[in-house]
């Protein structure tokens, strides 16, 4: 080859620089319009195009009208087919909890619902009073809520945060003591079924909305429990057929084995059709449970339990809780569907015990 045949001219020459130049300049206000946080540490650079993507996706996030918050997985009973086992001791400080809770009501909640784990066992039962107390009285939300076994719950509880709460739903599976001693529903020798009744007689005495929650399963699909439900009249009985989920209680690294807890749809549906008399029943199947309602765990992380297991979210306290929602697996619809959108509060009383 001939070397001559390389040599630019002088006009080539220029042509190349200003070439040049201008591909230096377009990459610096490249870098400078789309450079963020993290890039120069080795992160992966967020494209321009998906970062709005994203952006959407939060503006456009459910509103968390309801919540359930499970801030403890401690518990004082072992139910075989539990699905919020201890897997944790953790407890977030007052103060973080609040600000959650905060964060929430800014977000749009309207209804709170505190369950565990035993909810009543973290300090005797003042932790929860002052969440309840807070939520109350600060946040001023529409309807607050408890989910417990009843078995640490004090009179003296109801004397002092009984004007803040809305709804106490108490877990009762049988009203056979021998049935909730198979199933794990009870601690020694105390009758769970006589709490339930005193606990009930409170609520009435406090104005505050006696539910009861019954989960379904193999040791009580057969029972009759129409008359205990009628003389115990509870605003609202949740019947859930029993969920497994993984790493709860299936699995290797569950701390239950609830498959033996299992009913079929069909003899779910049986214990259904055996109480339809009974107008206060709310059935929740497995699939309503599984993507119908909002479930925050002790680190404030909505939970996803649509494939079966609990995938968390990052904690609100650190994203927010319209960045940490689009990680739940709620489905509004299924959540409208279930009647969820109504939020019953004490404003709404109208009971004859």
């Amino acid at each position: 080859m001939n070397f001559s045949s390389v040599v630019l001219s002088p006009r080539q020459l220029l042509q190349l620089c200003i070439s040049a130049l201008h591909h230096l300049i377009a990459s610096f206000f490249s870098i400078v319009c789309y450079w963020t946080p993290g890039v120069y540490r080795g992160e992966a650079h967020t494209p321009p195009v998906d970062r709005k993507v994203d952006q959407r996706e939060v503006q456009n996030a459910v509103t968390p009208t309801s919540v359930n918050y499970h801030f403890t997985r401690k518990c004082n009973y072992k139910c075989g087919f539990c699905f919020h086992t201890a897997k944790t001791s953790f407890v977030l400080p007052l103060e973080e909890a609040k600000r959650g809770l905060k964060l929430l009501k800014e977000s749009g909640m309207e209804k709170i619902n505190f369950s565990g784990g035993e909810p009543f066992l973290h300090e005797k039962g003042e932790f929860l009073g002052k969440l309840v107390q807070y939520c109350k009285q600060d946040l001023q939300l529409p309807s607050v809520s408890i989910v417990s076994n009843g078995s640490m719950i004090k009179e003296k509880w109801f004397q002092k945060y009984g004007d803040d709460l809305d709804i106490l739903a108490i877990s009762c599976d049988s009203f056979d003591e021998a049935t909730n001693q198979l199933i794990g529903r009870a601690q020694g020798r105390k009758s769970h079924i006589n709490n339930v009744h005193k606990i009930r007689n409170w609520c009435q005495q406090y104005k505050v909305a006696f539910k009861i929650n019954s989960v379904i399963n193999t040791f009580n699909v057969d029972e009759d429990m129409t008359e205990n439900i009628l003389q115990l009249n509870p605003v609202r009985w949740k019947v859930f057929q029993c969920l497994l989920i993984d790493g709860e209680n299936a699995g290797e690294m569950a701390l239950r084995e609830a498959e033996r807890f299992v009913i079929s749809e069909h003899r779910f549906q049986e214990f259904l059709d055996r109480h339809s008399s009974i107008p206060c029943l709310v059935p929740e199947s497995n699939e309503k449970m599984r993507n119908s309602y909002l479930i925050l765990d002790e680190y404030m992380r909505f939970l996803d339990c649509r494939e079966g297991r609990k995938d968390p979210s990052k904690s609100i306290l650190d994203v927010g809780v319209k960045e940490a929602i689009r990680f739940s697996g709620f489905d509004e619809k299924m959540f409208l569907k279930r009647g969820g959108k109504y939020v019953w509060s004490k404003a709404d009383m109208k009971l004859e015990w």
